[in-house]
């Protein structure tokens, strides 16, 4: 397998920039930078590991979210500057119904069906549903609630309030986490502290880091594709930013959740898949709406009903079968099925 996933990057990558420059076809170079990105995400995947060995669970979640998650921020930045605001928007919420419905759901299931039982840090999974509920049901309902009664200015102004306090909690919350209270809630991490890293940290780094730089180009040119073939299968905008910008931005971190979750590493597994979510609400979405300040479209934090409706659905889905921090693959298809529903409901929009 990881020789096919090197003969795919080996080829993918020359063709991805000789079809970005050259302005190939649109729909076969679809496919091509789709195929690329999984190949890349494989490498993405093995040194996120190798550094959660040598780093720990947690550190190597951030890391990996991190990684991720720059590549949707680089898209959702381009997106703004062309005025896109309802793709980046919809390109959003994808993420978070990815994170926690399709990553987690996946990597319950493709772990439950190798193990019975798994279990993952429970002060971890509790700590992570009140920022969950505070990054989504708080956050984000409450522009949409006072954006009625406001007008455009006011809830561009409350957007941006929201979001420095957004940026500070998230920051407040890594530093909780990593310095303050490091250590001091510990459950079965002992699977990892035996293990040696495939690769040495140095390494593992750069590689994961010029895998980004690869995937981030990559996923670049795939979005200037999307018009054509969305025509071509008659994709509404809402659809493509919710189902595939989301999948495509964030394919890195979806392989990465699984693979972790097959080798019974569950802390990494729920840390990248939930992580990703609360950096994607608490971080990445603010430094948007920030960054859209400078661009002639601002955007204010004012999801359509859809997108807030199914957004808290799945925080109270996932906080309600993560909470005892044990999971099987039962709970990763349910997961799965709320993501499949919600799906069908954003295409047929």
């Amino acid at each position: 397998m990881e020789r096919i996933f090197f003969l795919l990057t080996a080829i993918g990558v020359p063709l991805s920039v000789a079809g970005s420059l050259l302005h190939w076809p649109a729909a076969p170079m679809f496919v091509v930078y789709c195929v690329t990105i999984i190949a890349l995400a494989s490498y993405m995947g093995r040194a996120t590991e190798s550094l959660a060995i040598v780093a720990g669970p947690r550190i190597g979640g951030l890391l990996n979210a991190t990684f991720g998650n720059a590549v949707e921020l680089i898209i959702s930045i381009f997106a703004l500057k062309a005025g896109l605001v309802g793709v980046v928007l919809a390109s959003l919420t994808g993420s978070v119904l990815g994170n926690l419905l399709l990553v987690a759901g996946l990597s319950f299931f493709v772990g439950g069906l190798k193990y019975k039982r798994q279990s993952f840090n429970v002060y971890d999974a509790r700590h992570n549903s009140g920022l969950l509920t505070f990054a989504i049901l708080v956050a984000f309902v409450i522009p949409e609630v006072f954006s009625m009664t406001v007008n455009e200015q006011k809830t561009l102004s409350l957007s941006v309030g929201i979001s420095v306090i957004m940026i500070a909690l998230y920051l407040a919350a890594l530093y909780f986490k990593l310095v303050t209270h490091r250590g001091v809630y510990q459950h079965k991490e002992g699977e990892e502290e035996h293990e040696e890293p495939e690769w040495s940290k140095g390494k593992a780094m750069l590689i994961l880091a010029l895998a980004t730089a690869a995937v981030a180009y990559v996923s670049e040119s795939l979005v200037h594709t999307f018009e054509v073939v969305a025509h071509s299968f008659g994709w509404s905008e809402l659809f493509i930013g919710v189902i595939i910008v989301a999948i495509v931005g964030n394919a890195a971190e979806h392989a990465s959740a699984i693979i972790m979750a097959y080798k019974n590493k569950m802390n990494v597994a729920v840390e990248i898949a939930v992580g990703s979510t609360l950096q994607i609400a608490m971080f990445v979405a603010p430094v948007l709406v920030l960054v859209s300040l400078a661009f002639p479209t601002k955007m204010a934090l004012v999801f359509t009903l859809p997108e807030l409706v199914a957004m808290v659905t799945a925080v109270l889905l996932t906080i309600v079968l993560s909470n005892d921090g044990d999971t099987n693959w039962f709970e990763g298809a349910t997961l799965l099925g709320a993501y499949m529903i919600m799906g069908i409901g954003f295409y047929l929009l």
